[in-house]
C-alpha cells in the first residue's frame, strides 16, 4: 500500500545478506545497507548459524529466501519496517519439528 506524500521504494534489490546472533544485515545493489533486529523474526532467530547463512536471492534480488528455515521476506518488507507476522501457533508448530540442537 502507498500513502500520497510519502517516497515510494522502487527496485529496491538485495545484492548480499549477512545475519549475525543480533540482526539481519542486508546490502543493496544502490549502496544502502539495512539492518534490522534478528528478534523481528523468530524463525531466523530460531535458526542454526548453518540455517542462518543459507540465504537465497531470488527474483533480482526483491526476496530472501532461507530454504532450510521455511522463512521468505522482501526487501521492501524490510525497507518498510516489517516484522514477522508469523502467528504464534505457526512458529510453535515449526519449531516442534526442528531436530534438537546437538
Amino acid at each position: 500500500m502507498w500513502v500520497k506524500g510519502l517516497p515510494r521504494e522502487r527496485g529496491a534489490r538485495a545484492r548480499s545478506v549477512a545475519v549475525t546472533e543480533e540482526a539481519l544485515t542486508v546490502d543493496l545493489v544502490d549502496g544502502r545497507t539495512i539492518a534490522v533486529p534478528l528478534a523481528w523474526y523468530p524463525r531466523l532467530w530460531h535458526g542454526t548459524p548453518l540455517e542462518r547463512d543459507h540465504v537465497e536471492i531470488v527474483g533480482d534480488g526483491a526476496y530472501l529466501h532461507w530454504p532450510d528455515l521455511d522463512e521468505d521476506l522482501t526487501v521492501a518488507g524490510l525497507l518498510a519496517g516489517r516484522r514477522s507476522g508469523e502467528a504464534p501457533q505457526s512458529l510453535k508448530k515449526c519449531l516442534a519439528t526442528r531436530p534438537a540442537p546437538k
